[in-house]
């Protein structure tokens, strides 16, 4: 997402760079959708890729609003079958490829039937064109009513030390009964828990972050401090804050990967070495007491963004 939309300037010879050393370095899994530009972030993806495909899962979304063809938003989510058909279609020819590894609803249409929008990517899988489902950022409910219709592989939703709600609100519990993995997305607190933004001045002009209500004068100065907590806990342990980040996230289950954003080579090296940490339990339970359940104050998105949301 932040290669091409919403995180500042672009650059896309260090992101075309960026995903090359992520291959040599061995990751394998990249997510996108064709909300992110729109449509931008599939075509770098794909460029990137090019000659490449077979070292690389693709996840891309859809429907998470309603495109137009062009990269115009023109209406709010959208799981019509028709719909779900041109969206995948467009996100092939964007991505330069003949199948999508792993394709998520990128949010759920309260108008739409499970049954409808599955049932047309049931079909799909059927065809070729997707090799595994998923869904983002749905309630248990929609969970499994999507699973039932068509086998989902993945759930994606926001989790990090800075937004715990899934362990609470029921999607881990479900994703692990009905054997589904999980993709947390924003691992980092989208760059907070990294240290590296201390206020919204932090951060670039057109950044879509300087909207972000735990940005919010009146709620800074909270999770402002549940970040040195963090980072005090990180210096005892010899790594980054982010880092520490991203370990706690893998070690809560093995059912459980994070897509950490980045643009930069430099980020992605420091963000892969923490998939070789292993936190013992005191690390872990200092943690938890840092940064509990609930401990970051404001909304995950602005009202707008927050109704498409289900928790």
């Amino acid at each position: 997402m932040g290669m091409t939309a919403m995180y500042g300037t672009r650059d896309d010879a260090e992101s075309v760079a960026t995903v090359h050393r992520a291959l040599e370095l061995g990751v394998t899994l990249f997510d996108t959708s064709d909300f992110y530009g729109p449509y931008t972030g599939e075509e770098l993806l794909g460029r990137a890729l090019r000659g490449r495909r077979d070292q690389a899962i693709i996840s891309t979304k859809f429907g998470g609003v309603t495109l137009d063809g062009t990269g115009k938003i023109i209406g709010g989510p959208n799981g019509r079958p028709d719909h779900v058909r041109k969206s995948l279609d467009g996100s092939l020819r964007r991505l330069g490829t003949d199948y999508i590894d792993l394709y998520l609803q990128h949010r759920v249409d309260p108008n739409v039937p499970a049954e409808e929008t599955f049932g047309a990517l049931g079909e799909l899988v059927a065809a070729g064109k997707i090799r595994y489902l998923g869904i983002s950022e749905a309630s248990p409910a929609s969970i499994r009513a999507a699973h039932a219709v068509a086998p989902l592989s993945a759930v994606q939703t926001e989790y990090s030390l800075f937004t715990r709600n899934v362990e609470t609100n029921g999607v881990l519990d479900t994703v692990r009964e009905l054997g589904i993995g999980f993709m947390a997305y924003a691992p980092l607190g989208r760059g907070f828990l990294t240290g590296a933004v201390r206020t919204v001045d932090d951060l670039p002009e057109d950044d879509f972050r300087r909207t972000w209500p735990r940005l919010a004068e009146e709620n800074l100065r909270q999770n402002l401090l549940l970040v040195d907590r963090i980072t005090a806990i990180a210096a005892e342990t010899g790594v980054t804050p982010g880092q520490l980040a991203l370990a706690w996230v893998l070690a809560q289950g093995d059912d459980i990967t994070a897509i950490p954003g980045t643009k930069r080579r430099g980020y992605l090296e420091q963000n892969v070495a923490a998939a070789q940490l292993s936190l013992d339990a005191g690390v872990l339970a200092a943690l938890d007491a840092a940064a509990p359940v609930g401990a970051a104050v404001g909304a995950r998105y602005t009202a707008a963004a927050m109704a498409a949301i289900q928790e």
